[in-house]
């Protein structure tokens, strides 16, 4: 469509365009790399423009005229979310932050909270049937849109046609301002230092094939991509496409496939990036762009199944709260949409979401987990929301656990510095128990490589991995699940309390070399229960004991075979050459378990009813994991 043809009275140069806007009115401004520069430019050196209310969800241009005097007197910046650009002029209070949900935005303009009289929005040259695109900003400048009184659009030949929801009829814009310039490009740093690739890590271990995926705003979460990429069939639902998605695009990893809501499409909001990104996103039906309170609704976003969010945090106190939007008082970025996807992801058939962060912050000198959030700092997410937390130290899981677990599992993935001191003020404020020990001070990286599975021959898959102290409440369970024979075999006697200061003996030994637990755990629902326990504990610098528990409903399933192996391995590492045991005499089975492992095994009786039995390891052999036909616990 020729404009100057069709509809010639709206066909402006920008200064024309902006001496429409009268003095005292608001105005919205289209979102981030969507923004109509030429329009703002041209409005800042109008100097008939006076007392203006500016409304921009994420803001760039306007970054240029922050140390100007003249521009901060006649406008008045208000943000929905800060920019890295505009974070200095925030810290000085030179714009104001407006705290809000993202699927909620829309509804204060809808209902007039937030009047509006003038919308400054680019679009996409029309085609021949007069329909310009939002390209790549559709969140909330469509509701920006439609609830002004005057719309003025900067039609740009370099803004991509998106599809979905972005598309806006001539008829319905009041003036038109042919201007072609690059788009702003928003280049997120790609970290690549070692914090970045552990959390990525860890990252990885959550994230299944053919999860759909939420990436939040940030460098972290962008960053964190690029560690996905052996994954299979991704979908993609989320508020803004970066240019850490390109390459999982490029390589075929992001299919949409097996989306339940859109399936084949890319949904989001608006799209920050690289000028390669915004020809990528360019007519191609694979995206599909809709507003923000649709994206961002967390009841759509529960109609994904298997949603997985990822975001990050500046801080996550011990209880759980999350802090995104604020430096202690100093206004930092904004709520954004986190809330949003926590909720939607929590509804979301098997979803579920992730705040990553790196455990310390200014050069390594302040813990990001801490006793208790900065003073001024807001709580975006509340602890009754957040799930999984992950630091480059691994994986905190918070829903549905209590106070002291929180902080046993936070303070596991803090940095190790910072542990003891974070345990210690849990202490004085009543969070967990008197006597609590610490976790390690060691960086626990390597027990990832101590993680297996099995599959046993009914289907059930159980996941090894060493003890920690979160698993306290986990333990005792396993323990009080236990029938009074299978105590009986493995502590020789009747047993009957599991108690706090029973646990804390059990810890106080465990350092992952010398001495070692391993549980196995199981799916139950949404949730992992313990049905297993292999230990061995030093008893001289060559010779290590091993002990064994199985629950009874998994005994017979060549677990205990399986631990002994894991176990043996583990020792070797760390110097062992032998190990021990003592084992009750009626416990054959668990005997047959050593014997067919360690044919050559010593044994002796060591009391009226024990056998003590030393196993030398290179006399062992490799057995078949699932040829035991019983077995029980020892």
């Amino acid at each position: 469509m020729n404009l100057n043809e069709y509809c010639p009275e709206k066909v402006m140069t920008p200064e024309q365009a902006v001496s429409k806007i009268g003095r005292g009115s608001r105005i919205f401004v289209g979102t981030g790399c969507g923004e109509p520069q030429a329009l703002i430019r041209a409005m800042v050196s109008d100097m008939g423009m006076q007392d203006i209310m500016i409304y921009q969800m994420l803001s760039s241009t306007f970054s240029e005229f922050m140390e100007d005097k003249s521009f901060l007197r006649r406008f008045s910046l208000k943000l929905f979310f800060i920019s890295t650009s505009m974070r200095k002029a925030a810290f000085e209070g030179k714009i104001d932050y407006l705290p809000s949900y993202l699927s909620q935005i829309s509804y204060l303009f809808k209902n007039q909270r937030i009047g509006l009289d003038v919308a400054l929005i680019q679009v996409s040259p029309p085609d021949r049937f007069g329909y310009c695109s939002l390209g790549v900003s559709v969140d909330i400048t469509r509701s920006g849109m439609e609830n002004a009184t005057m719309v003025i659009a900067q039609v740009n030949p370099r803004m991509p046609r998106t599809w979905g929801d972005s598309f806006v009829h001539v008829d319905d814009i009041d003036y038109l301002v042919p201007c072609e310039e690059p788009l702003v490009e928003a280049r997120q740093r790609i970290k690549k230092n070692e914090i970045a690739r552990r959390i990525g890590f860890y990252v990885n271990q959550l994230v299944d094939d053919g999860a759909t995926l939420q990436v939040g705003f940030g460098h972290l979460p962008n960053t964190l991509l690029q560690y996905l990429d052996n994954k299979k069939d991704l979908g993609i639902h989320t508020q803004v496409i970066t240019d850490g998605f390109l390459p999982l695009f490029e390589k075929g990893l992001i299919t949409n496939k097996k989306k339940s809501l859109l399936p084949g499409r890319v949904v989001a909001s608006l799209c920050m990036g690289s000028e390669n990104l915004y020809r990528y996103v360019d007519n191609n039906p694979m995206f599909y762009f809709r507003s923000s309170e649709f994206v961002s609704d967390p009841t759509v976003i529960a109609r994904n199944d298997h949603l997985i969010s990822i975001s990050s945090a500046l801080e996550v106190d011990l209880t759980g709260q999350v802090c995104t939007d604020s430096m202690g008082h100093m206004f930092y970025s904004g709520i954004g949409d986190q809330v949003d996807f926590i909720r939607g992801s929590a509804m979301s058939k098997g979803g579920f979401s992730i705040v990553a962060m790196p455990s310390t912050a200014r050069n390594g000198t302040v813990s990001r987990i801490v006793p208790h959030l900065s003073e001024g700092a807001g709580v975006a997410t509340t602890r009754g929301d957040v799930n999984f937390i992950i630091t480059e130290y691994g994986i905190a899981e918070l829903q549905g656990k209590s106070i002291y677990q929180r902080v046993m599992e936070l303070a596991q993935i803090s940095h190790p510095k910072f542990r003891e001191e974070l345990i210690e003020v849990a202490k004085k404020r009543h969070y967990i128990f008197p006597d609590q020990l610490p976790p390690s001070r060691d960086d626990l990286l390597f027990l990832e490589g101590y993680k297996k599975s099995l599959t046993l021959k009914n289907g059930k898959t159980i996941e090894f991995r060493p003890l920690l102290p979160s698993d306290e409440f986990a333990y005792r369970n396993f323990f009080y699940s236990l029938q009074e024979k299978t105590i009986y075999f493995r502590f020789f006697y009747k047993m009957k309390l599991f108690s706090h200061e029973v646990v804390q003996k059990q810890w106080a030994d465990v350092d992952y070399r010398k001495n070692m637990s391993i549980i196995g755990q199981v799916q139950k629902g949404d949730r992992k229960e313990i049905m297993a326990i292999a230990s061995y504990a030093m008893e001289t610098e060559e010779r290590a004991e091993v002990a064994f528990v199985v629950r009874e409903d998994f005994q017979g399933a060549g677990i205990g075979t399986y631990l002994l192996g894991m176990l043996e391995s583990i020792a070797r590492e760390n110097n062992y050459k032998q190990f021990s045991a003592t084992v009750l005499r009626e416990n054959s089975a668990m005997i047959h378990v050593f014997k067919k492992r360690y044919p050559n095994a010593k044994t002796s009786l060591s009391g009226g009813s024990d056998i003590s039995i030393v196993m030398d390891f290179d006399d062992g052999i490799d057995i078949d994991r699932q040829s035991e036909g019983a077995e029980f616990v020892g």
